[in-house]
């Protein structure tokens, strides 16, 4: 028994941030020490408050340390570990209150989460298969094996109302009985991973943290529907989760949680990991179906719907990887545990991924029906530097804007969809005044016309079209003729389009329309950018008043843009100047202001 636990986030954003160095150091000095007998170090997934990684948490005592360095690591280990006192300056400020420690939970990020698929990350070792057994692990497999029929299981999915967590919302209990329902001589689970929206690292950290709820989950799913053979699409791009999923299978597999007659009863299931080359098109499931197939990523006209003629041409179910990690907690519970959870039509938590100009970027895991206002201010601490919430994107390049006026609206699928955006696999980026929302619809459509499989002519062409327009009016060359064919253009991709991708890629560009026309007018008509960001609408100006020719703007300037001589007022070249606004940042004076 160890005296000391020693909890260190191995997940992708505290490993870009040394927490390995951090890792071994700690092993170092405890073995200098001659404390290797007493203090345990375990690498673990994602705490979740990524803004203060690396994370380290020294258990029994609770102490949450924050942005740790490894320079810190000799005086962790000779304070706390070996003489019993907790550094308070390395201390997260939010768990001391009075000289006390206070709980995780009762911190302002974690107070209203409610974990149920992050329940494991941060808690356990991902690399060793007995802390997953230890906490409930594979006995939600044993129970459904030894106690449920097939039928029974679909029967509790489709009673808890989980719905599926990569977007479209479908019941997946529903899902599973159309697959159940048909005979075939094989059938496939698959477990879409190629998490791929700009901003979402939601699945990539339930994979890094809490690999074998996904595996587990799989082989229920393959029970339920009588399949054998499991895939498990991620992207390359996932190393550590890969790696992980990598040592979790084999350790099932040692362990017969995977493979033949698991559990005595004669169930035979196996899994594999395809690799994905990053394409953002084959998240759609028969994309993702060719794909494993060996060709290339491009969907297929459905019907028929994958539960009846999906990979290889047998029946198959695809879920992503938050939706699975719900279904052993499901089954351990029980449906009504789960359907008390959030609301009439959205039942469960939703893991979302926190980023843009919001105080604590991270992973946050909230029932269903909690407010965008409780999400941003509240768990995610607000607007950084005084800032006012202009709006959120939802859902990425599939989803739509939140604006300011609806922040009280409830993030369920229902709500989302009456306010022109939709729920997606989770991203959320938070987006303050300073933000203008004509570029933003741009960016997200720049993006998918980068990823267009190009099969169709409504996306390879539509969304290039569309990008094209949006771009000639943030150069301020637009007509508010523009604005009627970009609304037209819209809904003609969104009716025509093959899949998903095309479908809904018109999504950001309609809710800013819609929300923040305003905007687009003053880039058409007054030929401005009210928020100051594209680069063709703005100009920078030296205020003579206030230049005390210091020449420093001058020096800065990449393009040699600013004149003048020492102690009188600078001048900027609008025709050289390249609007990068190093000068204004640099100028000590105030005397640079942008237009």
């Amino acid at each position: 028994m160890f005296r000391s636990q020693v909890l260190v986030c191995g997940g992708t954003g505290c490993t870009s941030s040394n927490s390995t160095k951090i890792i071994e150091a700690l092993k170092e000095q405890i073995r200098e020490h001659g404390l290797e007998n007493e203090v345990n170090v375990v690498r673990t997934g994602c705490f979740g408050l990524c803004a203060l990684g690396p994370i380290m948490i020294v258990y029994p005592e609770g102490s949450f340390y924050s942005m740790v360095k490894v320079e810190d690591v000799p005086e962790i280990v000779e304070e706390h570990l070996l003489k019993g006192r907790v550094v308070t300056r390395l201390l997260y400020d939010e768990t001391v209150e009075k000289d006390t420690v206070k709980s995780l939970n009762e911190t302002q990020f974690y107070a209203k989460q409610q974990r149920v698929a992050l329940r494991n990350c941060g808690v356990i070792n991902p690399e060793n298969i007995d802390e997953y057994i230890a906490f409930d692990g594979y006995q939600a497999l044993a129970k459904c094996l030894t106690e449920y029929t097939p039928q029974q299981v679909v029967d509790v999915v489709k009673e808890s109302g989980l719905r599926g967590r990569g977007g479209g919302g479908f019941p997946t209990g529903v899902k599973w009985s159309l697959a159940a329902a048909n005979q075939a001589d094989q059938k496939y689970v698959c477990c879409n991973a190629d998490e791929g929206d700009p901003g979402a690292f939601m699945d990539r950290s339930v994979l890094e943290g809490d690999p074998h709820s996904v595996i587990e989950a799989m082989a229920i799913a393959g029970y339920a529907i009588g399949a054998s053979q499991g895939y498990i699409y991620v992207r390359a791009e996932y190393p550590i989760a890969v790696h992980r999923l990598e040592i979790a299978i084999q350790q099932a597999r040692e362990y017969g949680l995977l493979g033949k007659n698991i559990f005595g009863t004669g169930f035979d299931f196996d899994l594999d990991i395809r690799l994905g080359a990053g394409a953002f098109v084959c998240g759609e499931e028969t994309a993702l179906m060719t794909s494993i197939e060996g060709h290339r990523g491009e969907p297929r006209p459905r019907p028929p719907y994958p539960a009846v003629k999906g990979l290889f041409e047998k029946p198959t179910i695809l879920n992503n990887v938050e939706t699975y990690a719900n279904i052993p907690q499901i089954i351990l519970n029980g449906a009504e545990w789960f359907a008390s959870i959030g609301t009439e039509k959205s039942k469960g938590t939703k893991v979302f991924a926190l980023g843009g100009k919001i105080k604590h970027t991270g992973l946050v895991e909230v029932p269903m029906g909690t407010t965008l206002r409780t999400i941003v201010e509240e768990i995610g601490g607000g607007i950084p530097n005084g800032k006012k919430f202009k709006a959120a994107q939802m859902g990425g390049p599939s989803g739509g804007c939140v604006p300011a006026q609806c922040y009280d609206v409830k993030i369920d699928y229902d709500s989302l969809i009456q306010i022109g955006a939709m729920m997606g696999s989770g991203g959320l980026i938070v987006m303050d005044e300073d933000t203008c929302m004509v570029d933003i619809a741009k960016f997200f459509l720049e993006f998918t016309v980068d990823e267009s499989c190009g099969k169709c002519t409504p996306c390879r062409i539509g969304i290039k079209r569309l990008y094209e327009l949006l771009d000639k009016i943030t150069r301020g060359n637009g007509t508010m003729e523009d604005l009627d064919t970009i609304e037209q253009l819209c809904y003609y991709i969104k009716d025509s389009a093959l899949c998903g991708l095309g479908q809904t890629a018109p999504n950001p560009v309609l809710s800013t329309l819609r929300f923040f026309r305003d905007e687009y007018v003053a880039h058409v008509k007054d030929k401005t950018c009210p928020a100051g960001v594209c680069k063709h609408l703005i100009h920078y100006e030296i205020q003579e008043d206030k230049c005390k020719g210091c020449t420093l703007c001058s020096r800065v300037c990449p393009a040699e843009a600013i004149s003048g001589t020492v102690k009188n007022p600078h001048t900027i070249d609008q025709s050289k100047c390249l609007k990068c606004g190093a000068c204004m940042e640099k100028c000590k004076f105030g005397a640079i202001i942008k237009k």
